[in-house]
């Protein structure tokens, strides 16, 4: 029964993630960055500025700096996506799905632009009088009461597509291949098992529990994880220096031919390339302007500056060198391992013993730190179809489903996140449509001040 469920959201993910997506990601992100006429690429430097803290102002309405906001939006989007998530697309698209992650994470920056943008213009207050963002938020605000029916469906699937499936899956995945297998330790369904209860326990002390130091440790040790995990992948590629070249001309190459191993067509390909970008930066999702639209500044541009930054740092830098370790080492040839295990494999192939261990510990911190964040845009959906003095209840749903998680199968999580993702795209990107000239506006408003010298 439960594999029959599963081969269904499998199928219903690869169907849903056809045509109307692609046109709807890809399409949307084109229509936005010429009818801003290319305002995210022009300002690059100025977004910079904003991100330095030089337009701070404490005074302003919100609960986040500039930093902190793209710093929680990249909390729930650096991670898992970027480590495993890389390994997925290379396994089901071949290397030249990379390609159409960069083309995708390309045309996100400005989808992201306006999405955020309209996360702070339209921001609203939730039953306790709390100012809040989100895509539940500028559907109603923006475009009426009327239109509330849709920030409903988008709160409700955005709930499941910010459950913490996927990353307990695959944390999971990564102890038992790399720790307890190898050592006699266990690899079994009671082995997954209690490492799944081990985790929701954790989780649940920092979500449920309120303890914030635990959270507040893994959110100042995750940069630098960060920092362990790109100097390892540099030393990984560079240590390996003649093999970058053919490693990008086997993406470039494989982007329009599609690889004879893996029998991949140049659509297959392409939807691989953007369902895992999506995956990683969510550009276009909704849960990044839930981050955005709780920053302290009254110019609802400068956010949407900031914000546009996530997809360039998320998918074209860190998966683009997780992509180069795994080709670079022909684990993606040689192996018949997906997700972390794969990525694990091209750690250990180029550094002995060590370097599998180094990767488990940076994707742990990795996973909890976006296990902590995943609750903050739950609880926000939760409390905009229920009211915030019920929120807290998806707190509990949440570490539930952590064991859920760590036990499912790899490919029915993906489908069943991938479904939800998808449902979540479109009211975040039809009703950004709707509203892209109010974000036009505010655009031509504030250059014009900005050029004048005005703030």
């Amino acid at each position: 029964m439960l594999e029959k469920i599963g081969e269904i959201i499998i199928a219903v993910s690869d169907w849903i993630w056809g045509t109307p997506v692609l046109i709807l990601l890809l399409g949307g992100g084109l229509y936005f960055l010429i009818y801003s006429r290319l305002t995210p690429l022009r300002y690059f430097g100025h977004a910079l500025g904003i991100l330095s803290g030089k337009y701070d102002n404490p005074d302003e309405p919100g609960q986040l700096r500039h930093y902190q906001a793209l710093s929680t939006a990249l909390a729930g989007t650096v991670g898992m996506g970027n480590v495993s998530g890389v390994a997925v697309a290379i396994t089901m698209g071949g290397p030249g799905a990379i390609f159409w992650m960069w083309v995708s994470a390309l045309l996100g920056v400005s989808t992201k632009f306006f999405t955020c943008t309209l996360a702070v213009m339209y921001r609203g207050k939730d039953s306790a009088g709390e100012i809040q963002g989100g895509p539940m938020y500028f559907i109603t605000e923006g475009l009426g009461k009327r239109w509330k029916p849709l920030a409903v469906f988008f709160s409700i699937v955005g709930m499941i597509g910010v459950s913490p499936l996927f990353q307990a899956n695959q944390l999971t995945q990564a102890i038992r291949d790399v720790v307890l297998v190898p050592n006699s330790l266990g690899g079994n369904f009671l082995s997954d098992l209690l490492t799944g209860i081990f985790i929701s326990i954790i989780v649940g002390i920092v979500v449920i529990g309120g303890i914030k130091r635990i959270g507040n440790v893994t959110g100042k040790v995750v940069p630098f994880m960060v920092v362990i995990y790109v100097v390892t992948v540099l030393y990984i590629v560079f240590s390996n220096s003649n093999h970058i070249i053919p490693a990008f001309k086997t993406i470039f190459q494989d982007a329009f031919t599609g690889d004879a191993v893996l029998g991949g067509s140049l659509g297959a390909i392409i939807i691989t390339g953007v369902r895992r970008a999506a995956f990683s930066n969510e550009a276009g999702l909704g849960t990044a302007p839930m981050a955005h639209g709780a920053a302290k500044t009254n110019e609802p541009v400068r956010e949407g500056l900031i914000a546009m930054l996530g997809p360039i740092i998320d998918t074209i830098i860190i998966c683009t060198m997780t992509a180069l370790a795994i080709i670079i080492t022909d684990m993606w040839i040689t192996s018949d391992a997906d997700g972390i295990t794969l990525t694990a494999q091209a750690f250990d192939k180029a550094i002995p013993i060590y370097g599998k261990y180094i990767l488990t510990i940076c994707v742990t911190f990795f996973a909890m730190s976006t296990l902590f964040a995943f609750p903050y845009y739950g609880t926000k959906c939760l409390g905009f179809v229920a009211g915030a003095k019920y929120q807290h209840w998806y707190n509990y749903f949440f570490v539930a489903v952590v064991i859920v998680g760590a036990l499912a199968n790899l490919r029915v999580i993906i489908g069943l996140i991938d479904i939800s993702f998808a449902l979540m795209a479109f009211p975040t990107v039809f009703t950004t449509l709707l509203l892209s000239p109010k974000v036009r506006a505010a655009i031509k408003d504030y250059f014009q001040r900005y050029k004048n010298q005005a703030f």
